[in-house]
């Protein structure tokens, strides 16, 4: 099987357990560490540039940190948290489902195009580096409206 199509169809997985896991987490209460965890989960991920065919040049980490950072205000905007029962939940938000597949769809489409002029390591690692770029200002984001939330709720208490 093509390695691309292989990866693809990863990444349409991987959205969809992303997709089935904020819906369930919207039922739960939020706390700092179910924010924090996931990109520190995620960063093992690096370990990839060990092997010199995942490396990337400057240029190739600047274009994956640019649109990685764009994808990511789209996340930003539409991950809301709210006071219920007394605890910090996230909003659920419609917006955030269609983002998520629209994303999902342009990071297969760029990926299927990009297949045929960067070498599939190096097109890993920018897609890893990308959506690593798009996750930690979304969890920054989310961090800090999480905290300013908390302070509302329980005044100079620690987190």
């Amino acid at each position: 099987m093509n390695l691309v199509v292989a990866s693809s169809i990863g990444a349409v997985f991987m959205g969809t357990l992303a997709l089935v896991v904020r819906m369930k987490a919207a039922k739960k209460p939020t706390n700092a560490l179910k924010i924090i965890l996931p990109p520190l989960f995620m960063s093992s991920g690096a370990l990839m540039y060990i092997e010199p065919q995942f490396r990337l040049s400057g240029a190739e980490m600047i274009e994956a940190a640019i649109v990685g950072m764009l994808f990511s205000v789209l996340l930003i905007k539409t991950s809301k948290f709210e006071i219920r029962d007394n605890d910090i939940y996230l909003k659920r938000s419609k917006a955030f489902i269609f983002i998520l597949i629209g994303l999902l769809v342009v990071r297969v489409v760029m990926k299927s195009v990009l297949s045929s002029t960067i070498d599939f390591g190096e097109l890993s690692g920018m897609f890893f580096f990308l959506a690593y770029c798009m996750i930690v200002p979304w969890r920054v984001a989310m961090y800090l409206d999480y905290k300013k939330l908390f302070k509302q709720l329980h005044g100079s208490k620690q987190i």
